[in-house]
């Protein structure tokens, strides 16, 4: 859990400074850092992943999910009321506690068994779950806790499967040495492009790219569609009452979100999560083919509406898939290089929704958008195999993560 502790230092912290900074320099220094900090989510819903039974693997993580949305309202909320009476420094201030307040947990988070057995210290990954066995009344079976990394390194003497679930402390010493120099920062890099990941990981940073580019655009959108219309048609620009009404625009918006995650929970582990999400994709496609021509005000609010829904079910099912796909060696890493490979649509968006709809190109906007929310969900289509109620895998050599990936 260092990661979890470094990652919400740097976004509180540099959340905080920034409220302070002198110059608009200094802000955008500190602003990057916030970015560098929230970069590292994915070792929270990683770590979240690891602790929960695969039958509702899927329901949970989307309750782990709607937190994002909950804290997108708030946020759209804050800046409505603070923006307009105490101003930006405020709100950058209030807007770092959320992730001060994650430090006092720290104390009490227990560190991932799956991560502890890779690193050989199986006695005290058998400590965290005799912890979490007597928090739910109950008590480990007997047996020896081996982890499909231990069990690739020691295949000439592979426990009886009687044997697999609880440790005693004798597999830690055997196995340090080779687990602890198992994987270094670029051999994990390296390893997400390997034959047995390569196809999983390009096709992962595709989605992802299109679920920010998308997501954030189609928020943009929600107000620059009917403002750049009215702009081009009216030659005149908006009235100075504009940034108030924007935040209210997203702050309604943003509610659009908690049918997007209802419907994820609903579906994510009955249909599956590629055809979920796909289906997410193409009917957020339906929803914004009107809007290549111009549309009134009501049937744009809705049509937006419609699509939010859908690209947050798949922003939310592709934050349970991603992780799925990984073994524990190398999970928060590939989630980490597709989530910041999806920061990257996310930085290119606001140039097609805001540019192109301010410069009277709605059509080629909405087409563009249209282009690569479609190419997304065809990705989901080629993924290699569906995770829906499946075990999570400790290494890439473990036979059952080879035979999911076939």
């Amino acid at each position: 859990m260092k990661g979890f502790i470094i990652t919400a230092t740097v976004t509180s912290v540099a959340g905080f400074f920034s409220a302070f900074a002198p110059n608009y320099l200094s802000l955008i220094t500190l602003r990057c850092l916030v970015g560098v900090g929230l970069g590292g989510g994915p070792v929270l819903s990683s770590w979240f992943l690891e602790f929960i039974p695969a039958p509702s693997r899927g329901t949970w993580m989307v309750v782990f999910s709607a937190f994002w949305t909950i804290g997108t309202i708030l946020e759209a909320l804050l800046a409505w009321f603070v923006m307009p009476r105490l101003g930006w420094r405020w709100l950058l201030a209030f807007s770092s506690l959320p992730s001060s307040l994650l430090l006092l947990f720290y104390r009490v988070t227990p560190e991932s068994p799956r991560y502890l057995c890779l690193k050989g210290r199986t006695s005290d990954a058998v400590s965290v779950l005799e912890k979490i066995a007597r928090i739910n009344g109950t008590k480990l079976p007997s047996g020896i806790l081996v982890s499909d990394n231990q069990v690739e390194l020691g295949e000439k003497s592979i426990p009886s499967e009687d044997a697999h679930l609880l440790s005693s402390r004798r597999t830690e010493s055997a196995t340090q040495k080779e687990i602890d120099s198992n994987l270094g920062g670029i051999s994990s890099l390296l390893l997400l492009l390997s034959p047995k990941l390569i196809r999983s990981t390009l096709l992962l940073w595709v989605v992802f790219f299109g679920n920010a580019f998308s997501y954030y655009g189609i928020v943009l959108l929600t107000s620059e569609l009917n403002n750049g219309y009215s702009k081009c048609t009216q030659k005149k620009l908006q009235s100075q009452n504009s940034h108030d009404v924007n935040y209210r625009d997203i702050f309604i918006a943003s509610f659009a979100e908690f049918p997007g995650i209802l419907i994820s929970a609903a579906i994510v582990d009955k249909l599956g999560r590629k055809l979920s999400m796909s289906a997410m994709f193409f009917l957020c496609c339906i929803f914004l083919v009107p809007l290549v021509f111009h549309q009134p005000e009501g049937l744009t609010t809705g049509l937006l509406f419609g699509a939010r829904i859908c690209i947050t079910a798949t922003f939310t099912i592709v934050y349970i898939y991603a992780p799925e796909v990984y073994p524990t060696s190398v999970r928060t890493t590939g989630v980490g290089v597709a989530s910041s490979i999806g920061r990257i649509g996310g930085i290119i968006c606001p140039l097609v929704a805001v540019g192109l709809v301010q410069g009277c190109h709605q059509t080629v906007s909405i087409v563009l958008f249209e282009i690569v929310i479609f190419f997304s969900g065809i990705c989901v289509v080629l993924f290699p195999f569906e995770t829906k109620g499946r075990n999570l895998s400790d290494s890439v050599s473990s036979p059952r993560h080879i035979n999911e990936s076939v």
